[in-house]
């Protein structure tokens, strides 16, 4: 079974898809491909399908979902190649003590996958390879389509993971910019990080990365004003000021001094942190 959640939803067996339309059925199948070869249990189904008001009829309703999944995946195993060991549709959606598990049979997962790549690319950082991070990160993001399970009706459940996997993502983006300033792509850098402190208004970092690039680009003024925009959307949306990190990185534009460099922060930018090098 091959599994992609980081976009729209699509989950295929035999290269068929078993992705149903149905909104609720998308959303079983949604929670257990994000946690594929692990038991879900049916209360986590059922607080993802009506959180907190479920229906008396909630565990036969779900029962029903089920084998409404089964019936497209049993049409899909028709497609097994001659000689392969029998299976069912159970065998592939199956029933455990207390919930359901999807059987991938070592296919493919993208979340799996971005996790993978983006681990080497971390430990790339670590050790200074800032080529073999930025590669790597790079790999792991360009799985992304869009965001996380986009064309899936999401409950309780299903909106903890996508928020899960948004920072995930922003933290892989973060350092792989990060690889990227240190190897001296600050030009290539500017366009891509225009829309993105756009997107995240308040991400401090990104702010950081992009007051850095168009420094190093030869654009100081336009940097400070990067600065000041985020200062006005920080005290107006928030009530705080810029971190210590940010004003020193301010400052030392203005007096084009010694650049700072973004260390690598936490998942999420909420950590951000500035520090002298040189």
């Amino acid at each position: 079974m091959d599994i992609d959640v980081l976009g729209a939803l699509a989950v295929r067996e035999n290269g068929l898809s078993v992705t149903p339309t149905a909104p609720k059925p998308r959303q079983v199948l949604a929670l257990l491909a994000l946690h594929a070869d692990q038991v879900v249990p049916v209360a986590t189904l059922i607080e993802e399908l009506w959180n907190d008001r479920p229906p008396r009829s909630a565990r036969t309703t779900l029962q029903t979902y089920v084998l409404q999944l089964r019936d497209l995946i049993a049409t899909a195993l028709r497609r097994d190649p001659e000689g392969a060991e029998p299976r069912s549709a159970k065998d592939v959606l199956v029933t455990t003590p207390g919930g359901y598990l999807l059987n991938t049979a070592g296919g493919t997962s993208d979340v799996r996958e971005f996790e993978r790549l983006a681990g080497l690319g971390y430990r790339a950082m670590d050790a200074g390879d800032f080529p073999g991070a930025a590669r790597q990160l790079g790999d792991a993001l360009s799985l992304w389509s869009g965001s996380a399970l986009a064309d899936v009706q999401t409950g309780t459940q299903l909106e903890m993971e996508t928020r899960r996997l948004e920072e995930t993502r922003l933290c892989a983006l973060d350092q792989r910019i990060e690889a990227d300033l240190r190897l001296g792509r600050h030009r290539e850098l500017l366009g891509e990080l225009t829309v993105l402190v756009s997107r995240y208004r308040t991400h401090e970092n990104l702010h950081g990365q992009f007051m850095l690039a168009l420094h190093r680009s030869g654009r100081r003024s336009e940097a400070l004003d990067v600065y000041q925009r985020l200062r006005a959307v920080l005290v107006r949306e928030l009530g705080f000021e810029p971190s210590a990190g940010l004003r020193r990185l301010q400052r030392s534009i203005l007096m084009s001094g010694p650049e700072p460099v973004l260390d690598p922060v936490a998942a999420g930018g909420g950590g951000e942190r500035l520090s002298r090098v040189g």
